[in-house]
């Protein structure tokens, strides 16, 4: 009982592995020591200033698309908007490399 979704759609007609766009969520979205600098920063400048920062560049989210979440857009289980994004950020690096257009929010889920 396989239920096609447009995520698992699309991912079959691209011709793009799972296992791959976890890799690629992973180098996206995991810290570097720029990202945890900035957020020190941040946390510090709250505690001076009372709350007003000036933040030039965000930091990556840390938190990389899991195998869960994978499963569950392939298969219409629920997914959070944040995990939509990740997925999408993933899969769009992906297409780039492929050197295909990149695709929104709506069209995958």
């Amino acid at each position: 009982m396989s239920t096609s979704t447009k995520f698992s759609d699309f991912i079959t007609a691209e011709k793009l592995d799972p296992r791959r766009i976890l890799v690629v969520s992973h180098k996206l979205e995991s810290l570097t020591p720029q990202d945890r600098l900035m957020k020190l920063k941040k946390r510090q400048g709250k505690k001076q200033e009372g709350g007003t920062s000036t933040e030039i560049a965000k930091p990556r989210s840390g938190r990389p698309v899991s195998l869960r979440a994978i499963h569950a857009a392939m298969h219409g289980g629920e997914l959070k908007g944040p995990t939509k994004t990740r997925i999408v950020r993933a899969v769009n690096f992906l297409l780039e490399q492929k050197k295909k257009e990149t695709v929104e929010l709506k069209t995958l889920f």
